[in-house]
């Protein structure tokens, strides 16, 4: 077999460095991060996933694993190298690749040294044309050696579930080599052919840039999947009788369909999709190409947690001062990662909307606690966190939670009121002996609401507001705006649970100090590349100054004051120029 060295040991990489190790291949595995390294060093998983800890130590007592900071003795002591390094999003949700291009780096320094021909296989999500562009050619500039040559290059997407990532490496459903050359591909099948033996899956090969986007294309459309039936799930709420759990067994059984990721919940979250979606949408853009599908996917799945908390409301009227137990705050039951975490945007809603929140979730508390502070309580165990409570919301589907009764939350809680926002309990059994709502679940107790269709979420939708003065128009310029020298009217983003007009006032109180009434809606205007990936439509309105002081944060070369319609600068951002047109029109000036 093959020695094999992994760069990078987050979720992925240790998993897969530990599952190649209990396979007899010799494993050495690198990371920058050298109290990770020490750790690890002495059998201490850095990450939660059940099973894990165990095969760690017993592949370390086998030394058939080992840890190092050196780059170049992993390469030295190694015939295939892994990239298995993280791609977050950077602040724009476009990909960051720094840490692919770092260890690119470091891999071409190694090889610098090396004599013999290496294989280096791009584990980590990239976008199309990643493997072949940046990072064969940092390999190459860096190590003065030819690709094809010297070295050898395949990608290899990993398709790892968090709570299950044994089990999907040792027994995956299919293998994709996006191979460099043939050679690159022969060396990368032989040696999955003697890891996996007997059960060796389907392999796939093709070029880099198909794997690469296999990847994504995989990703986005099991969460279009998971918000398909979210958005059934929100039809079947306001239709008595109606059940989002029939609904996906009666399509699961067609196998066009498929049951698999049909399970309604108050969305998805986690590292992967919220992650890769948002780098594909802004990839995408930047190609000059809409993904109609991939938006209406992520603008159903930002409404899920929302939707909860307004059926809540709905019970339970006002929430200030309510005490509410959140049942869950790991993206999914298995793992202790709170990334993107449905549960966590839940918890920090119904602080916002004045609640008092109790939490708890078997393993990701410290997590919370790094993020959530001293904003909760938080509970010893699951019917600690129910007793008291106006209501408890389940957000993580773990087993512990299934466990409690309805004559638990009957006894324990001030007033028994559950929202299964997992649908883990049985509805006809609970509904019998609590208040009981659910995802996808109608019900004839509640009114059906009035469709809100002026209530947005950010960042689909800006807003912007004319701020006029008899004659003049107030504009802010700031050193921090996307282009540096422009000019913008006070606007921003509508935020979670706001009217369009709401966020109008609040942006413009917030920006200037001004406090105004709105008069007139100037226009409605779209111009994407102005923020890639952040928003696609801006409103406008007109308003009429309640409070005229101007009142305001202004650094050194800063400016905020009213311009005479006829002095007003050609360079504004985005559309304003046409949003001021628009205002001078309706207004006949």
């Amino acid at each position: 077999m093959k020695n094999v060295s992994i760069f990078g040991l987050g979720y992925v990489g240790l998993s897969t460095a530990v599952c190649f190790s209990i396979k007899n291949i010799n494993v050495i595995g690198y990371d920058v991060d050298k109290s990770k390294i020490e750790k690890l060093s002495m059998g201490i998983p850095t990450i939660y996933e059940e099973g894990l800890e165990e095969l760690l130590k017993v592949s370390i007592k086998n030394e058939k694993i080992k840890f190092t900071s050196d780059p170049k003795e992993a390469i030295a002591k190694s015939d295939i190298t892994f990239i298995t390094v993280g791609t977050p999003s950077k602040e724009d949700k476009s990909i960051d690749l720094s840490y692919v291009e770092s260890a690119a780096t470091q891999i071409g320094e190694a090889l610098r040294e090396k004599k013999s021909w290496h294989l280096i296989v791009v584990k980590s999500t990239v976008l199309p044309g990643t493997t072949e562009g940046l990072v064969l050619k940092t390999i190459e500039r860096v190590s003065g050696k030819k690709c094809g040559t010297d070295f050898g290059i395949c990608m290899n997407p990993e398709f790892l579930k968090e709570g299950s990532a044994i089990k999907d490496t040792l027994n995956p459903e299919r293998i994709i080599i996006g191979e460099y050359d043939k050679k690159s591909g022969d060396y990368l099948e032989e040696f999955f052919r003697q890891f996996y033996d007997n059960i060796l899956p389907p392999i796939l090969r093709t070029s880099p840039i198909n794997a690469e986007l296999i990847k994504y294309a995989n990703n986005a459309f099991l969460a279009m999947k998971i918000s398909f039936i979210n958005m059934i799930a929100n039809l079947c709420q306001v239709l008595p009788k109606a059940d989002v759990e029939d609904i996906a067994r009666g399509i699961g059984y067609d196998k066009r369909v498929g049951s698999l990721f049909l399970k309604a919940g108050i969305g998805w979250g986690g590292s992967c999709f919220p992650k890769d979606l948002a780098a594909l949408r802004s990839f995408s853009r930047s190609l000059n190409l809409d993904l109609p599908l991939l938006d209406a996917t992520m603008i159903v799945n930002e409404y899920q947690p929302i939707n909860a908390i307004n059926l809540v409301e709905r019970k339970l009227g006002n929430l200030k001062d309510k005490v509410i137990a959140v049942l869950g705050l790991a993206f999914k039951a298995g793992t202790d990662d709170i990334r993107e975490s449905v549960a966590i945007k839940l918890v920090e809603e119904l602080i916002r909307k004045g609640a008092k929140v109790k939490v708890y979730d078997p393993v990701a508390m410290k997590n919370a606690s790094m993020k959530l502070g001293n904003k909760v309580y938080y509970a010893e165990d699951s019917l600690d966190c129910i007793k008291n409570a106006d209501c408890a919301i389940v957000a993580t589907e773990w087993e512990e939670f299934k466990r409690i009764t309805a004559k638990q939350f009957k006894e324990l809680m001030k007033r028994p009121l559950v929202f299964d926002g997992r649908r883990i309990y049985n509805s006809k059994e609970y509904k019998n002996e609590i208040e009981f709502l659910a995802v996808g679940l109608g019900s004839e107790e509640l009114e059906i609401p009035k469709v809100r269709m002026e209530t947005f979420l950010n960042p689909a939708l800006a807003v912007n507001a004319i701020v006029a003065k008899k004659e003049k128009i107030l504009l802010v310029k700031r050193r921090n705006e996307p282009f540096s020298g422009f000019w913008s009217l006070p606007g921003g983003f509508v935020e979670y649970g706001e009217t369009v007009e709401e966020a109008v006032k609040r942006e413009v109180k917030e920006e200037t100090g001004l406090i105004v009434e709105l008069e007139k809606l100037v226009g409605v205007y779209s111009e994407r590349n102005r923020h890639p990936g952040r928003h696609v439509v801006a409103v406008c309105y007109s308003t009429k100054i309640k409070e005229s002081k101007i009142s305001i944060d202004l650094e050194e070369n800063e400016e905020a004051k009213f311009f005479n319609y006829r002095e007003l600068p050609k360079n504004l951002a985005f559309d304003h120029n046409k949003m001021i047109y628009d205002y001078l029109k309706l207004s006949e000036l």
